[in-house]
Order: C-alpha cells, then structure tokens, then sequence
C-alpha cells in the first residue's frame, strides 16, 4: 500500500513539473519572438471638418466696363489706376470730331426723311401740288368750253344751222375733256399710295433711331463713372490711338467683392448655400478671408483639361487688399462634427465593402470591425467599434502589413 502512494506521489512530481517546462517553453518563446515595431494612436475626441481646396478668381460684386464707341484718339484723361471716384466725373475725354460729323449727317437724314413723308402725306412736294392744280383748272376750263360747243351747236341744229356731223364732233371733244379733267383730279389724289406714306413713316423712324446712335456716341466720347468705385483697369493714356469696342477702364467697388470658384464635377454633390469658405492669396501670405458659398453650380463647364462646376463665394471679411482678377486658393468646409471619436485615416481598412481597424490588445493586433462617419484628409470619425481610449495601429515602422494576432511593439 506504502509502495503504491509512492508511485502515485511521483506521478504528481513529474505531471507537474511537465506543466513548468511547457510554461518555461512558452513564456521563453514570446519572450524572444520577434515582436514587429508598430506605430500606434489613441482613439480620442476631437472637432472633425471635412473640407475641399481649388482655385479661384476675385471679382466684384458689380463692376462697370466702359469700352471706346469709336476708333479715334484719346483727347485727354483725368485719372488714374486705384483713384476712387464719384459717379459722373469724367475721367477719359476722346477726339469726338468724327462723331459730331455722324451727327450731323444723321440730322440732315431726319430732315429728308420728314421732308419725304410730308411730300407722301399731301400728295406731293408745293410745286408738284401747283402743277396740278394749274393742270386741273386747265383741264377744267377746256371741259366748260366744249360742253358749251355742244349746247350751243344743239340749238343751231334744231334750227337747222347746224349738222349732225358738227354736234358729233363737239360731243366727242367734251368726251375727251371730261376724261382729260378727270385724269387730272385723280392724278392729284392718288399720286401717293397709303403704302407710301406708311414706307416714308417707317424711314423717319429710322432716320430718328440712326440720329439717337450718333448722339449716343458723340455722349460717350467724354468718359464719365457710371458709378462711385474704385478704377482698378485704365488702358488709355493721351494721345493713344484706341480702336472701337477696345476697353478704356473698368470700375468697382472693391468693398463688395466675390470669389468664383471651380470645383471638379466629382466634389459639387458636397456642395451647398451657406457652407463656410477660407480665402487666401499667395501675394499676401498669412491672410485669410472668410466667406461662404452664395451660388452652387447649375452647369458644368470646360475649365483648361478640367470639368469644372463654377462657384460663387460671397467674402464676409473687408476685402481691402484683395485685388480684382486675382488668382486665390479657396478651401470649403463640406461638413463639421464636433467631438467626433475620431483616428488618423491611415487606420482604417476596407476589404470587400467592409471597414475594420487593427485595435492592439496585450501588445497584439485585433482586426476589429468599425462604423465611421467625416472624414477629410487626415482624420475619420468612428461611429462604431471602438471607444475612447483605444490604441489602433497606423502601420508597421518597417513596411511589413498588418495581420491578425502578430505581436507588436508599439511606437507611440
């Protein structure tokens, strides 16, 4: 029996120290496996913006172009590049005689015109009207004398004095009279048609649009502002040969400007009214404006090789400074989440539709499946899956991939 409890006791001795050198085993293995050098990051909460960056151009609000009616020279000007002026002073003065000789030649078409009209309206010019009445009474007068032949050689023939022959004759000769009398007074009235005098009407009236040209341009050859505003473009000096349609200046008031801005076709479904801007300008480093979108894109356009849909950004700062036609980069916040649980982008994975990140537990990696919201280009907010506090990996430090249970050394 003695012997038997001996046995047993040395069964226990060796079973247990079996169970210590699988331990030793093990606890030596983990301890001089090599362990991959990983960088993490702790989940945390934090503001989160998603924004968009493109280019843009300045422009104001409402800008005033005044362009040269004429080719002719530049008489005089009265201002300068960046003076601010009031409405209605002149600032550019060009050489207006061929413009006066316009006018003139078109007064002269007005006055035929009418001239031309009255003609059609009484029936001809006073010296056609004299003609005819004097033709008329002629006429006339020639119609009385042959129907008192006739009358006369009626009564000679009743007593015989006369033939039948000579009564025919008088009779035929008032005939032709009274169609010679009768031509006469229609010619008078009918000289002119109605759709003459409707024809001389419609020639004044063009007489009088061409005269309202010639004036119009004679006006713009003394350049006046159209408005009070600043001159940010002057392309005319004294004694400058300017072509017509070539523009003199434009004018602005530069405290109400606007930045259009382009964005590719695949960013305008992120846009909306209302969504804040940065504005900034390379010509004045370390200024920002601040803005917001007033107009989202109807159209898409062709921008350089670029399909492009075109913005309007109203700037809500004073736009001192911010000069007209200038080139700017414009930044638009998309979407904002405050206290967003949130990791740097390059934890997150995505296989088959699926999001997950490598969460390190015991010093080892976890695939864990996420839920995540914003993102812009360095952060995402997790909606699901993980809680402040966690480490996620980011990457290994020497380009090895993430797996499933590998041990790691963190790298904070």
């Amino acid at each position: 029996m003695a012997k038997e409890s001996k046995q047993l006791d040395w069964r226990w001795v060796w079973l247990g120290a079996g169970v210590i050198l699988i331990l030793v085993f093990f606890s030596v293995r983990s301890l001089t496996r090599d362990r991959l050098e990983v960088r993490v990051v702790e989940a945390a909460h934090q503001s989160l913006e998603s924004t968009i960056s493109t280019n843009g151009r300045v422009e104001p609000e409402m800008k005033y172009q005044e362009f040269s009616p004429i080719s002719t020279t530049v008489k005089a000007v009265y201002a300068q590049t960046g003076d601010h002026v009031d409405a209605g002073k002149v600032l550019v003065k060009l050489d207006d005689i061929q413009a006066r000789a316009r006018v003139a030649a078109a007064e002269s078409g007005v006055r035929t015109a009418q001239a031309l009209f009255e003609t059609a309206q009484h029936g001809g010019t006073l010296a056609e009207r004299q003609a005819s009445s004097s033709e008329i009474t002629r006429a006339q007068i020639e119609h009385d004398q042959a129907q008192r032949d006739v009358d006369a050689l009626t009564k000679l023939q009743a007593t015989g004095a006369a033939s039948s022959s000579e009564v025919a004759a008088a009779r035929q000769r008032l005939q032709s009279t009274a169609a010679a009398l009768e031509a006469s007074q229609n010619g008078s009235k009918n000289r002119y048609t109605p759709g003459d005098v409707d024809r001389a009407q419609a020639a004044i009236r063009d007489a009088e649009a061409a005269l309202a040209a010639a004036r119009d341009v004679e006006n713009k050859t003394i350049v006046r502002a159209p408005a009070s505003g600043t001159i940010y473009t002057l392309a005319a000096k004294p004694t400058d040969f300017i072509e017509e349609g070539k523009l003199i200046l434009e004018l602005a008031d530069l405290k109400h400007e606007r930045v259009r801005a382009y964005f590719d076709e695949p960013e305008i479904g992120t846009l909306s009214v209302g969504q804040q801007a940065l504005i900034k300008w390379d010509a004045k480093p370390g200024q920002v404006w601040k803005g917001h979108i007033e107009r989202v894109p109807v159209t898409i356009t062709q921008y350089g090789t670029r399909n492009v849909g075109e913005v309007l950004i109203a700037v809500d700062d004073d736009t001192d400074g911010l000069l007209p036609d200038t080139n700017v980069t414009v930044t638009v916040t998309t979407s904002s989440q405050a206290n967003a649980l949130s990791i740097p982008r390059e934890a997150l994975h995505v296989e088959n539709g699926k999001p997950y990140v490598f969460r390190m537990i015991d010093n080892e990696l976890k695939r864990t499946p996420v839920t995540y919201g914003t993102m812009n280009l360095n952060q995402v907010a997790i909606l699901s899956g993980l809680n402040a506090g966690d480490w996620v990996a980011t990457g290994s430090i020497s380009g090895q991939p993430l797996q499933e249970g590998v041990p790691i050394r963190p790298v904070k």
